[in-house]
């Protein structure tokens, strides 16, 4: 791999030719300079953008929290943009050798941008989200995706849906991951399909995965999980072309990013179960202490946090706090000490396996790679059995996760009942799928509709195919609490239309 093109400031409409706009009116002269360096200017495109302020209501891992200090997807993501960053700073000034010139700056930058960018493609209520969305599709399966009868009249352009079995997955297997992609580079329009037109360097950095949804392989981190739909197809392989990336082999960034989100969620979500009051820092450190490596012996690094952390506790004693004071103090101390080992472990394991990362023959997780592995594993064992499953997050989870099924019927409506089936802006059947369809994203529908200028490659994709990712292009855009609301509103107008109808609602 070559630096210079893993750290590209090439865009898309520079590549697909975008005409320019012609001569603009002459500003004035102190507005003329652009100091900033292109993967610089990416992370502010990301960080003013609609997407990334909905995420300061969409769940991290407790749903619809009304205590403001518990994080939200936004948080999250600054949090790993800071990681992320600092880790990039480490990096560029300890191995500024090997790192071309302006890479003390470069590599942060496009570190704080794919820190901000990770979850942006993410549904509403977490992980329960995906959950639901491949839940509708596979409920929903033979309608969805077998081939139907010749139809008659306004229809009879319809002979097959014509998917493949790519096309299928992309939505039985939904994953955010591929979403964020089709986010940052084609669903924030302004006046044509480029999105938010950021440089080739950081869309490779932002890829976690480089499978596509038919040739995932779980016994292979690059391959683990969707990591880009069929939409998107020839979209990567320019990126990764332009990048100099082959084979499995995933941006050296891209892995730091991944290191930087287990770091965050493996720490602050232990953070807000203690902040909620679900378990107490005695808990965690017990969970800690008590669980041996397999040679019996506990972990060097988790040793050192857990007497580090009692120490400073028998310290913050001495000053009479209130006991729900003094835990969450201790706690914060906690949190730094503990992301300073990770951050300092991932550091050390990226130079450690700078040779074969470059190479592209490192196909693992930086973090499992580190000496901070075991405290990362027992972080997330803990997470799990007592944040994730306790009980009032899986009810309010379950309550998401069946509103979103219900609207995905409603949504499925509108978009679906129209006149004509080769017309997608073709007059809706019905006032209901009339009225829903008015309720999606006229962004989304410009895109569904195909009448946005286009400059990317068409995908020659089967109709079913775009009236699928119209619905999950909605609900992944969706806040929780619009969600709700929107649930909700069409519940109402379905009910009504049904009882004037005289059916069953």
């Amino acid at each position: 791999m070559d630096w210079t093109k893993l750290l590209s400031g090439t865009r898309f409409d520079d590549l697909l030719g975008r005409p320019k706009s012609g001569e603009a009116p002459v500003g004035p002269s102190f507005a003329k300079g652009q100091f900033r360096l292109p993967q610089e200017r990416d992370h502010d495109r990301i960080l003013f953008s609609t997407p990334f302020r909905r995420m300061g209501d969409k769940t991290q891992v407790f749903p619809l929290e009304s205590i403001e200090s518990i994080r939200t997807r936004l948080t999250h993501s600054y949090e790993v943009a800071n990681l992320a960053r600092s880790l990039g700073i480490e990096i560029a000034e300890s191995m500024k050798e090997h790192l071309p010139e302006n890479s003390i700056r470069s590599i942060p930058a496009v570190l704080a941008a794919v820190g901000l960018a990770h979850d942006i493609g993410n549904p509403p209520f977490g992980h329960q989200g995906e959950f639901a969305i491949r839940a509708w599709f596979k409920r929903n399966a033979t309608a969805l995706f077998e081939q139907p009868e010749q139809p008659q009249g306004k229809d009879a352009g319809e002979k097959s849906f014509g998917l493949t079995q790519q096309h299928k997955n992309d939505f039985l297997l939904f994953e955010g991951n591929a979403q964020t992609l089709r986010v940052l580079t084609k669903l924030q329009v302004i006046g044509d399909d480029l999105g938010l037109n950021l440089t080739v360097g950081t869309l490779a950095a932002v890829m976690k995965y480089v499978a596509s949804s038919d040739e995932i392989d779980e016994e292979m981190q690059p391959r683990k999980k969707v990591g880009f739909f069929a939409s998107e197809q020839s979209l990567v392989d320019r990126v990764r072309e332009e990048v100099g990336l082959n084979g499995d082999a995933r941006h050296p960034l891209a892995l730091i990013m991944e290191a930087c989100d287990d770091i965050a969620y493996s720490m602050l979500d232990a953070e807000d179960a203690i902040k909620k009051g679900i378990v107490s820092l005695n808990d965690l450190l017990a969970a800690l202490e008590h669980n041996p490596l397999e040679s019996g012996k506990q972990d060097e690094v988790v040793r050192y946090l857990c007497e580090l952390t009692r120490w400073e506790l028998g310290i913050l004693r001495q000053q009479k706090l209130h006991p729900s004071e003094l835990q969450d103090v201790a706690t914060q101390k906690f949190r730094v000490h503990a992301i300073h080992l990770m951050v300092s472990a991932v550091a050390e394991a990226f130079k450690e396996n700078y040779t074969s990362i470059m190479a592209g023959d490192f196909g693992g997780e930086l973090i499992k790679s580190s000496k901070a592995a075991s405290l990362c594993k027992l972080l997330k064992t803990f997470d799990r059995e007592n944040a994730f499953n306790h009980k009032a997050v899986l009810e309010i989870e379950l309550n998401g996760y069946n509103v979103l099924n219900r609207l995905m019927d409603f949504l499925w409506i509108g978009i679906r009942e129209r006149e004509v089936y080769s017309d997608l802006a073709s007059k809706r059947t019905s006032p209901f799928a009339a009225y829903v369809y008015s309720r999606v994203s006229k962004n989304y529908r410009r895109i569904f509709e195909g009448k946005v200028t286009r400059y990317h490659q068409d995908a020659e994709l089967p109709i079913r195919y775009k009236e699928m990712q119209l619905l999950t292009d909605m609900v992944s855009g969706m806040t929780d609490q619009f969600c709700i609301d929107l649930h909700d509103d069409l519940n109402k107008h379905y009910r009504e239309m049904h009882k004037i109808n005289g059916t069953p609602a």
